[in-house]
């Protein structure tokens, strides 16, 4: 058993460090926004995947298995809104803007920034239904039989992101400590156009896939 946990444990950390559309929106985000952002948006992407424990824990995840239609959808839907999120980053980078003035923000003005950041973490990971088909054929292997089955299958994706969760927030502090280069015009511009492009082509990634 402890052999299995680790297994998981060691192939869900490999699955974290690659690098994918959560990965790119909580790096834009710290970086333009600072460490509240960047955490607002990772507290978005942990709620997101609760909604996916959920519809593993009730059984609905195997709907997105066995149901073309309800797959389509939901995976349109994902698709559409990382495709809306690296369009609104290629207009930021293409906009004309002036330097920023770091004197000019204020506690009430960062409020709506940070709920805005938490969303787009929620629908980030709670669009994406090719999560929850990972999870189905990707847990089994590291389950025993048994009857708590249901209970370890939730408590490994509570593991996965417990893991995606430090990793992410590491990556806030991080790009924080860089955020003072993004006040130039020109690398704000060319880190909009990359985190653009990027979401752009997870967007049409998923908009592709199959099950």
């Amino acid at each position: 058993m402890e052999t299995q946990w680790l297994a998981f444990a060691f192939a869900a950390l490999m699955v974290t460090l690659a690098p994918g559309p959560d990965t790119f929106l909580v790096i834009g985000n710290a970086l333009s926004g600072g460490v509240r952002r960047g955490l607002a948006t990772v507290a978005g992407i942990l709620t997101g995947g609760l909604f996916h424990v959920a519809l593993f824990a009730f059984g609905v995840a195997r709907l997105l298995m066995y149901s073309e239609r309800a797959f389509w959808t939901i995976k349109m839907l994902g698709a559409g809104y990382l495709a809306w999120l690296g369009v609104k980053a290629l207009r930021s980078a293409f906009a004309a803007r002036v330097e920023a003035d770091p004197a000019a923000a204020s506690e009430p003005s960062l409020r709506p920034s940070l709920w805005r950041s938490y969303a787009q973490g929620v629908l980030t990971n709670a669009l994406n239904p090719k999560i929850a088909i990972f999870y189905l054929a990707f847990l089994p292997q590291f389950l025993a039989p048994g009857p708590d089955m249901a209970m370890q299958s939730i408590a490994m994706i509570a593991m996965h992101y417990a893991i995606g969760t430090v990793w992410l927030s590491l990556l806030v502090i991080g790009a924080s400590r860089m955020a003072g280069a993004v006040r130039s015009t020109r690398v704000a511009r060319a880190l909009d156009g990359v985190i653009g492009a990027m979401m752009l082509g997870f967007g049409a990634k998923l908009a592709w896939s199959s099950r």
